[in-house]
């Protein structure tokens, strides 16, 4: 009766447990993960990812819009000019939403320096602009008499808060977890295909095999 030590049998275990990862890891098609190397490679040298461009374009869309309306604003209180004049020269921080406007400029320039141009991969600039807009719309709608102007008195704060917050939640939950999970995809594939490249070499060409000089003609 043979006799097995324990070592043995737990070495024989280990290695058979071992031998799945193993087989999956020759079952790896070192093309498929070249390509897919090479189109990570090419969203790096396109220099933004694509919802991070999503996000510069929504913070355009952001001073866009709050430019649309405060132009509309001024057509309603009776013309560009004389409103304008109203508003930016004789500003009120009562009455203007002018102020309302340069916060969207504000939004926009940092945003798109810290996301766009430094690229940036942190949430406090996101963090720091929303603050600043949160807290200046709060002072303004409680100290100022906007509600009494109609309309615009409610529409220019609210929606200036609500893309604010948008701004925030897309960054916070869409841009930087996805550029997180793309860079680690390739991370884990420029891995498996080092280990591919070592377990899969390139076939043995006819001119790899020759006979030493010293060997005997024919052998």
């Amino acid at each position: 009766m043979n006799w097995v030590p324990a070592d043995a049998e737990n070495a024989h275990t280990s290695g058979v447990e071992s031998c799945p990862s193993l087989r999956d890891v020759h079952s790896i098609n070192p093309t498929q993960l070249i390509a897919r190397i090479e189109s990570y490679e090419g969203r790096e040298k396109k220099g933004i990812s694509d919802v991070r461009r999503t996000f510069c374009l929504f913070v355009t869309f952001d001073l866009l819009f709050i430019t649309l309306l405060w132009i509309i604003e001024l057509n309603v209180k009776g013309g560009i000019e004389t409103t304008l004049e109203k508003e930016v020269l004789h500003y009120d921080y009562s009455s203007s939403y002018f102020d309302i406007f340069l916060l969207a400029v504000f939004r926009f320039k940092v945003l798109i320096l810290a996301y766009a141009m430094c690229r940036l991969r942190h949430w406090w600039a996101i963090a720091f602009t929303t603050a600043v807009t949160s807290a200046f719309l709060l002072a303004k709608v409680i100290i100022s008499q906007l509600f009494s102007q109609g309309a615009f008195g409610y529409v220019l704060p609210i929606i200036s808060f609500i893309l604010a917050w948008i701004e925030t939640w897309f960054l916070d939950f869409k841009v930087l977890p996805q550029e997180t999970e793309d860079e680690n995809r390739f991370l884990i594939a420029q891995d498996a295909s080092e280990r591919a490249a070592l377990l899969h070499p390139g076939v043995l060409s006819d001119g790899q095999f020759y006979s030493p000089p010293e060997s005997v003609a024919g052998s």
